[in-house]
């Protein structure tokens, strides 16, 4: 404990701290700043911090700037001495004497800027000097649809040119010419638009004069209320501060002290949310009458639902009843669904979007260490030294996240990528081991060959927390690796190499995505990538675990709650009596679905052999998002009756018996759970569109309309039932979450857990299980007569099929899918960027431009699938992962061929 003294007031502080730091946990923002910003590095450019500091108590006086300065024991602090005050009053001024007279004061009808409010709390308002040279004349740039601005009102702070190195790791805004020359430029002095800026926002939200501002203007719009929820597109969970008037969004920030986000969005988080009040939404419950679907009144679609479904459960059984959950829809809502089809349709016919990305996570690491769930807090980035990212373009799809890794990467830490794209982590890695898709396994048996082969293990870790190791390594030292190297197309030197760097760093992380479970053999990978961080002993301390970086906003929450056939809440085996007696207990019923349910590739073969005659969707474009879509089409038509619930007319929905018109996240309270397991408050920022509701009501009243008595749709009322329910969740209410959530389990006094599998695993020990390489029934069957393999993605801009971002400015940073192809390969088939070609694979064909690039191999075709007008799901195929279905997206058999 330490001593420090502030205007002669005494306090004790802890730590090494800077004397800004201190006096502002100790005594308030009395320091005035204007270069310094709390989630940057210290600076010390502008000296407005300055304050008097003296080593005891009557000793001499020295000035020094706050923000970087190390605070010590002993030290006295004045913050406004007079000379103090005179310093930054004559600072202020000649920052004043190249800043436009006409902008240091708010603009009519707006808040002032920070900058602006720095000046009324010097009591500066004009100044002594007269510049002979100024930027005041600078030209605006406005043309890029987001990020805008106007030098003129520059004041040299840097923070943004800071905040995109820092934060954002791009380093698009540089400083360029010295003295009155000395400007802010974007890239190689060029314009937003044309610059590399993937429209984060950091620099907007750090400048403090509106230099650079944004479409919304939302620094400086006044507001009635600042609301903080979170974000709805990917895992990561970003917090959001969303500034309100008159019913209405002026536009979003992250808060500087989120755990997840701190200050830091990407460009869908902060911008992309103008899909909220679109003229597209959905309105007024529709149902199908004489081939058209016509407005009805929410009692006549509620009374005509539970009709047909009554009708079918009667005639056919409830297991002719199928249901698809939501990732986009909060814990509670998705809690509400399953429970509808299990404790009112009586049936385990239920599964969510998890089905088509991360339920080979769930399964794998459930057989591997008992839990299906991230080990680690994304936070442990700080304390790893090795970074292993497997499948997965964070950067990309979890932009913030990937933010972080490439932050670590460029501080020295060793990045190891297995992907077969030259994405952008990939570029900046140590190692790249750009496989052939479909080849993770022989790829990973590689790694494990070597870490065994050379002694690169953690023997103590092996022998006391697994089991199966002995097993393992006969196995794996009987592989072929030069078979392997052929097949994945790697030099086996170089992964030696890796193996090697990821086991001798003092701790190392995983990260995995889509690439490793949308594959036949997904749930098999994921446990080989368990294997390896029980070999190396990096699984229950910080900086080190096996680390989904999940898809969608709340896929782990969807699955907590029990959005599986097999499991019901918090992951409870369907099967077991005990367990069916447990939520006959707990839902207040005398009979429960006795036998697993239907996953969703099931149910669409149910309702084409006419097995399953109904199915609910809860905000999910099937028809747009899952695999081989003209089989979907013909499961849905199959149907003697279907309900949608969605935000947006959809190509599922217009296949809709009844349409229901959901509200949006912005209109909506409950929780939803990022990718680390944190559970996070999302609070209702605005009232429902007009004829809409939240998910969670309709299914309240569906519920009670069919004769069971769910209490009405409460965050507060439903977190009570479900952390009776959901073991995980004992010591969550809606009041302990807080503004930065808790991590599960919560233990019933309150107390989250950020670490998984310290002591021991779940099911005991650690299991290792052995898979040698097998081949694709997708390559085998179709390679002859499609050459490439065509493997899928997402963009930054958009997110998945795109039903909210091209409802916002997005769709004008990105317009259209695009197909990657290497240079050679082009070259042969007579390609060129620009060329609309025509992709044809076994199940279809689509047209689409080509992007020449050597960011995928020979042989390796990239694409996305967030534009209908493509539909790249009318060529991906029927396989899936072994043991979840989870559908093969990353290996499609294709042709591509020039003129489309």
């Amino acid at each position: 404990m330490k001593t420090i003294y502030i205007n002669n007031n005494k306090y004790n502080f802890e730590g090494e701290p800077t004397i800004l730091e201190v006096v502002r946990e100790k005594a308030g923002d009395i320091i005035p700043v204007i270069c310094h910003h709390n989630t940057l590095e210290p600076h010390g450019s502008c000296r407005i911090c300055s304050v008097d500091v003296a080593l005891q108590k009557d000793g001499p006086r020295k000035v020094m700037a706050s923000c970087h300065t190390p605070a010590s024991d002993g030290m006295h602090i004045f913050t406004d001495s007079e000379r103090v005050v005179k310093l930054r009053k004559n600072i202020a001024e000649l920052v004043l004497s190249d800043y436009p007279e006409d902008k240091t004061e708010a603009a009519k009808n707006k808040l002032p800027t920070e900058f602006q409010r720095l000046l009324e709390r010097l009591g500066v308002y004009k100044t002594r000097y007269n510049a002979k040279e100024t930027h005041t004349d600078q030209e605006k740039d406005t043309l890029h649809p987001y990020i805008k601005s106007d030098l003129s009102q520059c004041i040299r702070c840097y923070r943004c040119v800071r905040a995109c190195d820092e934060i954002q790791g791009k380093f698009i805004l540089n400083i360029y010419g010295r003295g009155y020359d000395n400007r802010i430029i974007k890239d190689s002095d060029s314009s937003f638009t044309d610059s590399e800026c993937v429209s984060c926002g950091a620099c907007v939200q750090a400048c403090p004069t509106g230099a650079i501002y944004d479409l919304y203007e939302s620094k400086i719009q006044p507001y009635d209320k600042i609301v903080h929820t979170v974000c709805t597109y990917c895992g990561v969970g970003c917090n959001l501060e969303v500034r309100v008037k008159d019913g209405k969004i002026m536009g979003i920030e992250a808060p500087d002290d989120a755990e997840v986000n701190a200050a830091h969005t990407c460009i869908k988080g902060r911008y992309a949310f103008e899909f909220y009040n679109h003229p597209d939404r959905l309105t007024t419950p529709l149902i199908k009458k004489n081939g058209r679907q016509v407005p009805v009144s929410w009692d006549e679609a509620y009374d005509h639902i539970a009709n047909k479904l009554n009708k079918i459960k009667e005639q056919y059984g409830p297991d002719a009843i199928g249901g698809i959950s939501s990732s986009r829809c909060t814990n509670e809502e998705n809690y509400l669904m399953q429970k509808f089809m299990r404790a009112v349709v009586g049936t385990n016919n239920i599964d969510g979007c998890a089905r088509v990305c991360h339920a080979p996570t769930a399964y794998g690491m459930q057989k591997a260490f008992g839990t299906g769930a991230a080990t680690n807090s994304i936070t442990d980035l700080e304390h790893t030294d090795c970074i292993l990212v497997i499948g997965a373009n964070p950067t990309s799809a979890h932009p913030v996240t990937g933010s972080k890794i490439k932050q670590q990467a460029m501080k020295g830490k060793t990045l190891i990528v297995i992907d077969p794209v030259k994405t952008e982590l990939a570029e900046i890695a140590d190692y790249h081991l750009q496989l052939r898709p479909g080849t993770n396994i022989a790829l990973l048996n590689m790694f494990a060959y070597y870490l065994i082969k050379n002694d690169l293990l953690d023997h103590e870790f092996i022998k006391n927390r697994t089991t199966g190791f002995e097993e393992f390594k006969e196995q794996i030292l009987k592989v072929n690796i030069d078979e392997y190297e052929r097949i994945t197309t790697v030099d086996k030197h170089l992964v030696e190499k890796a193996a090697e760097a990821f086991a001798k760093a003092g701790n190392a992380m995983s990260f995995h995505g889509l690439g490793v479970t949308e594959h036949y053999t997904g749930s098999r990978t994921v446990m080989l990538l368990a294997n390896i961080s029980m070999f190396t002993g990096n699984i229950g301390r910080k900086g080190v675990g096996v680390n989904p970086l999940r898809g969608q906003n709340n896929v782990q929450g969807a699955a907590d709650m029990g959005v599986q056939p097999h499991q019901g809440a918090g992951y409870l085996d369907v099967n077991d009596p005990e367990i069916q007696k447990y939520y006959k207990e707990k839902y207040g019923i005398e009979t429960i679905p006795e036998k697993e349910g239907l996953k969703i590739p099931e149910m669409f073969d149910g309702a084409i052999n006419k097995t399953v005659k109904a199915m609910w969707i809860m905000g999910e474009d099937v028809m747009q998002t899952d695999p081989n879509t003209q089989h979907v089409r013909k499961a849905l038509e199959g149907l003697d009756f279907l309900v949608v619930q969605e935000l947006f007319p959809t190509e599922t929905s217009k296949m809709a018996d009844v349409v229901l018109p959901a509200a949006s996240f912005f209109e909506k309270e409950g929780t939803f759970t990022n990718g680390e397991r944190r559970i996070q408050k999302v609070n209702k920022v605005v009232e429902p569109i007009e004829g809409t509701k939240a998910d969670g009501q309709i299914m309240v009243d569906i519920m009670n309309r069919m004769g069971y008595p769910q209490k009405g749709y409460s965050a507060d009322v439903l977190l009570r039932e479900i952390a009776d329910v959901v073991p995980f969740f004992a010591g969550v209410t809606w009041e302990n979450l807080g503004t930065n959530g808790l991590q599960w389990p919560v233990t019933k006094d309150g107390k989250d857990t950020k670490i998984l599998h310290s002591k021991e695993f779940k099911i005991g020990k650690g299991q290792i299980h052995f898979f040698d390489f097998e081949e694709t029934p997708e390559l085998i069957d179709n390679r002859d007569k499609y050459p490439f393999i065509l493997t899928t993605g997402r963009n930054l801009e958009h997110y998945n099929s795109g039903t909210m971002t091209r409802r916002t400015p997005n769709k004008d940073v990105l317009t259209e899918d695009n197909l990657w192809i290497n240079p050679a390969d082009a070259k042969k088939k007579g390609i060129k960027t620009g060329d609309r070609v025509r992709l044809i694979s076994a199940r279809g064909e689509t047209y689409i431009k080509a992007f020449v690039t050597d960011k995928v191999k020979e042989g390796v075709l990239r694409s996305t699938f967030h534009f209908p007008e493509v539909s790249i799901n009318n060529l991906t195929g029927d396989i899936g992962d072994i043991e979840t279905l989870t559908p093969e997206y990353k290996v499609v058999a294709v042709d591509v061929v020039a003129g489309g």
